[in-house]
């Protein structure tokens, strides 16, 4: 399949789950929300996590994250969430705007946060060169490569398991952002002729709606530079991961 049918095939897919998703009461969302942190907060990679990276949930159509946010910065985990800002590079070099994932200092600074066009808490750009950022900028205090994340729990339109190789894939909502920045942090943590780091796990948190089982008949498309996950945790209790073969 050439990128043209690619992006062709995540386009439909992307209208035909958020179409499904429009029929998902916000009472199920919550309680598969609560299902999901009960989960998550009982898995291993995420109790050793001392650095995490979590993305701020929109009102509705996809796990909410708040009490993960919450649990993770009582539990006393430095926590990461996503910025968007324009990108660093020339034109043609890479995408006009590119992620970085900035670090809350505390709960007070997680709720002092006011929502962005999309009802999602974002962090306010005056403030962000007075934080620590992972793959850095004019902040004075970028974080160490040496002391990189542990885990990135990440959003996403649909997820499956390919059945032949038993890869986890993801489709995203489309901006490349997320794979971008995996791509960029990779090569800032694992510079070239340095030992191999512990590689950052990668998790996504999905409805029970969001994962297509073989049966479905629409399979996530994915192309050279979409990122395969360690795991995903879905809104019925569920951890899928790339060893499992659904059926």
């Amino acid at each position: 399949m050439n990128s043209a049918s690619i992006s062709a095939a995540k386009q439909q897919l992307r209208s035909l789950v958020r179409s499904n998703l429009a029929h998902v009461t916000p009472e199920s969302i919550a309680n598969q929300s609560r299902r999901a942190f009960d989960t998550l907060r009982s898995l291993k990679p995420y109790e050793e996590a001392e650095r995490i990276s979590i993305f701020l949930a929109m009102p509705s159509g996809e796990i909410q994250t708040d009490a993960i946010v919450r649990h993770a910065l009582s539990a006393g985990k430095q926590v990461y969430i996503p910025y968007l800002h324009k990108s660093p590079f020339a034109p043609g070099e890479g995408p006009p705007r590119v992620m970085d994932m900035v670090r809350l200092r505390d709960l007070e600074d997680y709720e002092s946060l006011q929502p962005d066009k999309w009802g999602i808490p974002s962090i306010d750009s005056a403030t962000v060169n007075e934080r620590q950022r992972i793959l850095g900028g004019s902040d004075p205090n970028p974080a160490d490569s040496s002391t990189p994340l542990d885990l990135i729990l990440m959003p996403g339109v649909a997820f499956d398991i390919e059945p032949e190789t038993g890869i986890l894939r993801r489709l995203g909502h489309g901006k490349g952002f997320y794979d971008f920045f995996i791509e960029r942090y990779r090569a800032k943590t694992k510079p070239a002729g340095h030992p191999d780091t512990r590689p950052v796990l990668l998790y996504g948190l999905a409805l029970a709606e969001q994962f297509l089982t073989p049966d479905s008949g629409t399979p996530v498309p994915v192309g050279p530079h979409d990122k395969s996950l360690h795991g995903v945790i879905l809104g019925n209790g569920e951890v899928k991961r790339p060893s499992d073969r659904s059926t």
